[in-house]
């Protein structure tokens, strides 16, 4: 393999020391409902501490009083004490990682649902601009960074922080001239520990920013699997997996070498320190001013003491990546979701289907969508939208349900402006079959189900059936139960989007979308679905984006869009005699495509 050049990219975000304890703090918080659990671990930390205190005391007296004596009971007397002290500690240990564990798992459970909850709840402009491999980035290997550091990480904190002041004060009682020379490394090993933390923060964030890249590389391949092996670019898409893999390597790598020199420097100074108490105290336990079993215990509270420095140089790098992980979970759960329900909206009573447009335009970002679009679908009225590709067509029934709200303007059902009304009761009233179906990796019967749960198996047959779904639902090997690849991927186009069709029916709303619900299915089908919409859209209005002839014939109303402005409106007879652009749409693209239907 050829060698890798170690550095950090120059484009590695620096992330902000305040803002990452505010986020740190703000983990612990998830702690709080746990506070029973926490308490028990802390409480056998605390005893373990205790007990790591004791231990020295007991194996001096075993020294001096025992093998300096030949006091046969008094050593036995110190090697069951220490033999007992071994299992309370090894109750107290059992108790601090069950408990530790205990609340820590919470703690990723909570923050996984509100993950969840939030990008449920998160607005398509947010998702638009999202990748799904980083955001499962986050809410998987990001919360686990901070389930390490709300468990052990900080309670290796905290256990050391009370062993260094518990060992430290014991020292300073047994001999405070040795004891000062202990603890003079000290100093030196904090500094050092710290030195590492400033250094490893905000190259464990660029190295989980990174991850999130990989992440959405290889959920991308997965996803596009057929398009790529369609059009061989396997090779290609190995060398771009590749380019972000070697880019994770040298980072990884980076602090792999960061961390190899931070353990051994730590242990160099530890030693150094270890060595002068030997020698120190050597001395004074020839010159009879410290005994044998003294020097013993100093030693073994030296160990102690070098310990939990040392430990803290380990745990910093986990608490530096923590605070990485913190602020991409709360990037997410900060974001405010551009659409929701006002604090006033109202539940929206079952309406009749009458929508109106009143001089609404949307833009996306600086880019201008459609600009003072005004007309009105009454109840039971087909609309449809006609134009070519870019001129606002699914934008304008995306504003329908409050995918997105208008820049300007105001939409209205029944009278009623939908940003006023709860995002919930205006969108139960609305069946909508989008342009790229998408089915779970469920059984047919789930999908079809999806907007009604608690929907019989007779409604969800009806459904089937006047989607023309059922009979090619009863050829799959379980019928109904029959589950269905990832995204739908074992059922042909056409099927898939009689099964959106049908999970759009079952809901029984008053206002149907279809974006292009029938472009995906070969004529016959079409005859036959198209017959199941004329019976199913009566008394409902509904707004179809149009590909073929039969579509627009039936229609009430036909917009004609063209860079975002509604150029024409009629119905098809009218607009062949008024609409040059109608009258080139229709001899390009509908009639063509209608004479080659068979």
């Amino acid at each position: 393999m050829a060698a890798r050049n170690e550095t950090l990219p120059a484009t590695a975000a620096q992330p902000d020391a305040p803002n990452t304890w505010r986020n740190l703090r703000r983990c612990y918080g998830y702690l709080r409902p746990y506070w029973k659990a926490t308490l028990v671990a802390y409480l056998a930390t605390l005893g373990m501490n205790a007990l790591s205190v004791i231990n020295p005391q007991l194996i001096r007296s075993a020294i001096d009083e025992g093998v300096g004596r030949n006091d046969i009971s008094t050593l036995a007397w110190s090697v069951a004490a220490l033999l007992i002290l071994t299992l309370v500690k090894g109750v107290f240990t059992f108790l601090q990682g069950r408990w530790s564990e205990v609340a820590s798992q919470n703690v990723a459970y909570d923050l996984r649902a509100d993950i969840q909850r939030k990008l449920t709840l998160l607005s398509f402009s947010f998702h638009d601009q999202s990748e799904a491999g980083d955001l499962l980035s986050r809410a998987i290997q990001d919360v686990d960074r901070i389930r390490f550091l709300t468990g052990r990480a900080t309670l290796r904190i905290a256990e050391s922080v009370v062993l260094l002041i518990g060992t430290a004060a014991i020292l300073f009682w047994m001999n405070p001239q040795l004891a000062l020379l202990a603890i003079a490394t000290t100093p030196l090993l904090a500094w050092r520990s710290l030195s590492f933390g400033r250094r490893i923060r905000p190259l464990s964030l660029a190295i989980q920013r990174q991850l999130g890249v990989l992440t959405t590389r290889l959920e991308q391949n997965l996803r596009g699997a057929r398009v790529v092996k369609s059009f061989a670019q396997e090779p290609a898409e190995i060398e771009r997996f590749d380019r972000e893999n070697e880019r994770w390597f040298e980072m990884s790598a980076q602090s792999a070498r960061l961390t190899s020199v931070n353990g051994p420097l730590l242990n160099l100074i530890a030693n150094i320190g270890t060595i002068f108490i030997l020698w120190y105290g050597g001395r004074l336990v020839i010159e009879q001013q410290l005994s044998i079993g003294e020097l013993v215990a100093f030693m073994t509270y030296m160990a102690q003491l070098v310990g939990p420095v040392r430990l803290l140089g380990q745990i910093i790098p986990a608490v530096a990546q923590a605070g990485a992980a913190a602020e991409r979970i709360f990037d997410i759960l900060d974001a405010a979701p551009d659409v929701h329900d006002a604090p006033d909206a109202v539940a929206l009573p079952p309406v009749t289907g009458h929508v109106r447009f009143e001089c609404v335009s949307f833009a996306y970002g600086r880019h201008q969508i459609f600009k003072d679009i005004t007309f009105e679908a009454k109840p039971g009225q087909i609309i449809a939208l006609l134009g070519r590709t870019g001129s606002g067509k699914t934008t304008i029934v995306n504003l329908v349900p409050r995918f997105f709200d208008p820049t300007s303007g105001r939409v209205t059902i029944d009278g009623y402006d939908i940003r006023s009304v709860t995002l919930a009761s205006l969108r139960a009233q609305i069946g909508i079959v989008l342009q790229e179906t998408t089915l779970f990796a469920t059984t047919i019967r789930e999908n079809i189900a999806f907007g009604r749960p608690g929907a019989t198996d007779e409604d969800v047959i009806a459904a089937a059936r006047a989607a023309q779904a059922h009979d090619f639902i009863m050829q799959t090997p379980q019928g109904y139960d029959t589950y269905v690849g990832e995204r739908g991927v074992t059922l042909s186009g056409g099927q898939k989007q009689r099964i959106a069709i049908a999970r759009a029916l079952l809901t029984d709303p008053r206002i149907l979308i279809l974006d292009d619900a029938t472009s995906s299915v070969d004529a016959e089908t079409e005859q036959l679905i198209q017959r199941a919409l004329e019976r199913l859209m009566v008394g409902r209005t509904t707004f179809v984006i149009a590909h073929r002839l039969s579509t627009v014939r039936m229609a009430n109303l036909i917009l004609v869009l063209d860079k975002g402005r509604i150029v024409a409106r009629g119905t098809h007879e009218e607009l062949l005699k008024t609409s040059d652009l109608y009258a080139d749409i229709y001899h390009r693209q509908l009639k063509p495509r209608d004479h080659a239907s068979p």
